[in-house]
């Protein structure tokens, strides 16, 4: 069976719950700790989901922030729904089946 995952990211609300509340106010933060990203950058971060993230990023984030990696990334996995097909052995008729045009008669003019 397929699996659906995903995430959540919570750096807003992290940032938010240790006074911090704009993403200017992170960028020195994270260049004491050796992290150089321009504002911009650091903005994307906390407004959007980032597809991707290294690791000196996110500990350094972790650190300015006393929280966890588990804090800000939260997971989840859910069984996928099956898609069904037309053909499927499902012990019932394909529905293909009930798709067949039915022959016509044709009247000629008389």
């Amino acid at each position: 069976m397929k699996r659906s995952i995903g995430y959540t990211w919570r750096l807003r609300e992290i940032m938010a719950s240790q006074g911090v509340f704009t993403a200017t106010e992170l960028v020195p933060l994270l260049r004491e700790r050796g992290i150089d990203l321009s504002a911009s950058q650091v903005h994307r971060l906390v407004s959007g989901t980032p597809e991707g993230l290294s690791l000196q990023v996110l500990s350094a984030l972790c650190d300015i922030l006393a929280c966890t990696p588990t804090d800000l990334v939260v997971t989840s996995a859910e069984n996928a729904g099956v898609r069904r097909t037309g053909t499927e052995a499902t012990g019932q008729a394909p529905v293909v089946a009930k798709l067949r045009p039915r022959p016509e008669r044709i009247l000629g003019e008389e």
